[in-house]
């Protein structure tokens, strides 16, 4: 029987390549932060889909109410949105965690028109596919979400558990480390205040919470099938690489910003 210990030594290749990707090593201004942000906030708003889908799918959210047959994976998933969608920030409210993102945007001067304007379109009942076409996305950005909400419309739990455990929750604590680590920026400087919260938060919560309990969620949901295994190494791959892909993105406009900018001096 295949287990999540056989999907991990599978992904430790593009795993490294998340780990070891030159975008960390080149966030050395705020100008580079503000380009980072302004891209990777589309992931972190398609998260929240992703995790909102996982929780339709393993408990019940209709009325009248009947109970879910799986109570494991259902008290798995409503403990990890009850810390993604009203965690508390550094003052202490309670906020989701892609609000509290806008937050570290506004305070660095990032632009979130554009995300902002995306995420009222499809408030108003736009869908995802025009609204990226309304703000005219990247087309890379694009790919990212088409696979993450592929993934949902597949309505597989043990695909959506895969893209959600290996895509995001047990990546992100090493990816963000490595963000605080390899970059130049001070997390002493001031103007980062809310954005080194946001990273520590989440080095926290999916390293010591939702990582954990992600992993069992994906053994639960896969149980003794190998249908289902090899269904969720396939995903995880999949989310890897598309991760890798939009970090390529945002290195190569970082790098064209700051050749840019060494042009203009």
């Amino acid at each position: 029987m295949k287990n999540v210990k056989f999907i991990e030594s599978e992904l430790i290749q593009l795993r490294k390549k998340v780990n070891d990707h030159p975008l960390y090593s080149n966030l050395s201004t705020i100008e580079d932060v503000q380009i980072f942000m302004e891209y990777h906030v589309y992931a972190v708003w398609d998260f929240m889909s992703l995790l909102k889908s996982l929780q339709r799918t393993l408990t019940n959210i209709n009325v009248p109410w009947t109970p879910r047959k799986n109570g494991t994976a259902a008290r798995f998933i409503n403990e990890i949105v009850w810390g993604e969608e009203s965690d508390i920030n550094e003052l202490g409210e309670a906020k989701s965690h892609f609000e509290m993102y806008i937050d570290s945007m506004d305070q660095i001067y990032a632009n979130t028109d554009q995300i902002k304007s995306f995420v009222n379109s499809i408030k108003s009942g736009v869908s995802v596919t025009d609204a990226a076409k309304g703000v005219k996305l990247n087309p890379v950005i694009i790919d990212f979400i088409d696979f993450t909400f592929d993934v949902i419309e597949s309505g597989k739990p043990h695909c959506l558990a895969s893209a959600f455990t290996f895509g995001r929750e047990d990546v992100i604590p090493d990816m963000f480390l490595e963000i605080i680590n390899q970059s130049k920026t001070n997390p002493n400087d001031n103007r980062f205040s809310k954005l080194f919260y946001y990273l520590n938060r989440h080095i926290e919560i999916d390293g010591d919470e939702h990582g954990p309990i992600s992993l069992k969620m994906v053994e639960n949901l896969c149980g003794n099938d190998n249908i289902k295994w090899d269904e969720a190494l396939e995903i995880a791959k999949l989310a890897l690489s598309k991760r890798i892909a939009l970090w390529d993105l945002i290195n190569k406009s970082i790098m064209e910003n700051k050749k840019r900018a060494s042009i203009n001096i």
